[in-house]
């Protein structure tokens, strides 16, 4: 279960903060974030070898960013099926979603943020949905936006996030970042709780299911901040991707 966390608040130094958890199968082969699409060139991202596309965009001239997680309901038909990790690509340098059928993409939500808002579109393989998302913290998991208690993860991590002093994307160091990327990196619980939000699931097939990366995303008004780490829980492992003016 991928998980994405958005902090909105309009006209602050730092409107938006993303933090977004990707879990995958270890053995699906990746690259870290970099400018990978030269048709694209104003995009950063980490790169998904087995299809080509991505699971999380920034665009820092834009100013802004786009997640995708898979989402529940209607797979679609295999002769037409396309990977979802375009769609990040697409959003990032265009602000919406885009254009086109559908049908040829297997359940997903794709959100979309800049200083300006965070949209949120939900395919559920039969029909499309578009949210506009409120100021405040915001959690996505795969059975989409989450406003309620049900699923632990979401109950345990949401108020701990919006309690977390805001971060500043003009920070060129740790200081004000220190709260968010601990708790992005998990907050210490066990991959076995069943609030984690960092994962690692032995399956009885022998493939390793979990956590295979975390990003942590500033978006000011004359800033930009990426920072990646490709070793959940290491926290040596974290880096910045992105550390500009726009």
């Amino acid at each position: 279960m991928c998980t994405v966390i958005v902090r909105f608040e309009a006209g602050a130094e730092t409107p938006v903060v993303l933090a977004g958890v990707r879990d995958e199968f270890a053995s699906r082969p990746w690259l870290p974030p970099a400018a990978h699409w030269p048709h694209l060139p104003g995009l950063t991202g980490g790169r998904d070898l087995t299809a080509g596309g991505t699971w999380l965009a920034v665009d820092a001239g834009a100013r802004r960013v786009a997640a995708l997680l898979n989402g529940r309901g209607v797979m679609a038909a295999e002769p037409v099926r396309r990977s979802r990790g375009d769609l990040p690509l697409r959003a990032a340098a265009a602000g919406e979603l885009p254009e086109g059928d559908l049908s040829c993409y297997d359940p997903f939500h794709l959100l979309v943020a800049d200083p300006g808002g965070v949209r949120l579109w939900n395919w559920d393989g039969e029909r499309v949905t578009d949210d506009k998302l409120p100021e405040g913290v915001h959690v996505v998991v795969n059975s989409g936006w989450e406003a309620g208690d049900d699923d632990p993860k979401v109950a345990y991590f949401r108020p701990r996030f919006a309690a977390a002093p805001a971060p500043s994307a003009a920070d060129t160091g740790d200081g004000s970042w220190a709260r968010w990327r601990e708790l992005a990196s998990g907050a210490g619980l066990p991959p076995s709780d069943p609030r984690a939000l960092v994962v690692r699931r032995a399956l009885d097939d022998g493939r390793v299911w979990g956590t295979s990366s975390v990003t942590l995303v500033g978006l000011g008004e004359d800033a930009v901040r990426y920072d990646f780490c490709g070793r959940p829980g290491d926290p040596e492992a974290w880096y910045g991707v992105l550390r500009r003016p726009s």
